[in-house]
């Protein structure tokens, strides 16, 4: 699996293409916004985006989905039913953050924990992480050793839970008991900012320190 990271919308949201080489197809996590560069990454790569994969249904990850899966006539999956009320909402968020207007949708497949999600030959599986939002989700590829976790850990920090519905021990307890136990090696990419691994987030970062 190749990953291109593409920083999308004025928060420089890390919009991901997962591609599988073998089979030239590609999967979009979290595509926010800036949709025509997203297209013209894939044009770059030669590849066909065939899914949408949303973490959480905060607007800078999922406000150009509905129009991406229209126009490419794809299906979105994810984020976990939890977040309806965010995809209803999303109209406001982008009044509310100076995005352009966008619309609701409905996913053509919600997310649970422990289900998982194909794109071409890869795999990956599905953790339920709320805490930032209460249906966020968390994608993790195990022979990769490689987690997409958007918005719920970052390189030193945490995702905000100051949000509706957000909660601050929800998200603790979600990066302790479903993150951590994959394993120090894995390197996570967040929503934003660089990447780390769990090892190295479990000694520094100041939330989460094991001492």
């Amino acid at each position: 699996m190749k990953i291109r990271v593409i920083p999308v919308t004025p928060f420089q949201q890390n919009c991901s293409m997962l591609i599988c080489e073998p089979s030239k197809v590609a999967a979009v996590v979290d595509p926010g916004g800036e949709l025509d560069r997203i297209i013209a990454i894939a044009n770059e790569e030669q590849v066909e985006i065939k899914k949408i994969f949303l973490t959480h249904a905060h607007i800078d990850h999922a406000g150009g989905a509905a129009e991406l899966s229209e126009k490419l006539a794809i299906p979105i999956e994810g984020p976990h039913r939890d977040d309806q009320f965010w995809i209803d909402m999303l109209e406001e968020q982008a009044r509310m953050f100076n995005f352009p207007a966008v619309r609701p949708f409905q996913p053509d497949r919600w997310l649970s924990q422990g289900d998982t999600v194909e794109i071409g030959q890869i795999s990956l599986d599905v953790y339920h992480c709320p805490g930032h939002t209460p249906g966020h989700v968390v994608f993790y590829q195990s022979g990769l050793q490689i987690a997409i976790v958007g918005d719920v850990l970052f390189q030193g920090s945490i995702g905000r839970t100051d949000f509706p519905k957000g909660d601050h021990a929800t998200l603790i307890r979600s990066i302790r008991e479903k993150l951590w136990p994959l394993g120090d090696e894995v390197q996570f990419l967040p929503g934003h900012g660089p990447g780390s691994t769990f090892g190295y987030e479990r000694l520094t970062n100041p939330f989460l320190s094991d001492k």
